[in-house]
């Protein structure tokens, strides 16, 4: 499968374990890096907003307000990507608030698989960039800009577009035919000098 989707959550804060949680998500979907479709939605989960992140996301607690429940959000968000493994930008932040939202939905079958992070990719990749802030990379690419950052579908459409620049960029600097999201989550545990090396073992053991 080459459909991967890329997520990006707005919160009240950086942390579920301290209570925060999600105000809005957005997935994008690539096939082949092409955009196949998307999701977006405001949700509310009852959690005030305080100034700082209003000004910071500019998602207010009005806007909150009239948005439809978290649990309902989360439960679309999910059958979006059913089965689509996730990419995201800093993919700790946002696997820890996919995970903690779904838990309160209760159990689901089957496992996730691994999120794939733009973000250590880049680190592996680019080491000459001097920070690896999604819209310093973005700048870095000259990627084009998606709307106000800090908004999910915005961060989320430059995610997507960093993470097709990324495989392409895998695909010819190591001349392989094609950089699937299995590559990528070993990429992103490797050492920059041990890159040639693991992607010659990945497509050794396909043969």
């Amino acid at each position: 499968m080459s459909v991967v989707g890329v997520i990006d959550f707005e919160t009240t804060g950086l942390s579920p374990a301290m209570g925060d949680r999600a105000t809005e998500v957005a997935i994008v979907l690539l096939d082949g890096g092409q955009v196949v479709d998307r999701f977006q939605s405001l949700m509310n989960a009852g959690v005030r907003i305080n100034a700082f992140i209003e000004q910071y996301t500019g998602i207010s607690n009005e806007m909150i307000r009239t948005a439809p429940p978290a649990a309902e959000v989360m439960a679309d968000a999910r059958r979006f990507v059913r089965g689509v493994p996730l990419v995201a930008h800093n993919a700790s932040f946002d696997q820890r608030f996919w995970a903690a939202e779904l838990e309160r939905l209760g159990p689901d079958e089957g496992a996730d698989p691994p999120f794939a992070c733009t973000m250590l990719l880049s680190r592996r990749l680019y080491p000459q960039v001097g920070s690896y802030r999604l819209q310093s990379l973005a700048s870095f690419h000259a990627l084009p800009s998606a709307g106000r950052a800090h908004r999910a579908m915005a961060d989320a459409e430059v995610a997507a577009s960093l993470l097709s620049r990324i495989q392409q960029d895998i695909q010819r600097d190591y001349q392989v035919d094609a950089a699937p999201h299995e590559l990528l989550v070993k990429l992103q545990r490797t050492q920059r000098k041990a890159l040639p090396k693991a992607i010659e073992a990945y497509f050794d053991a396909l043969r």
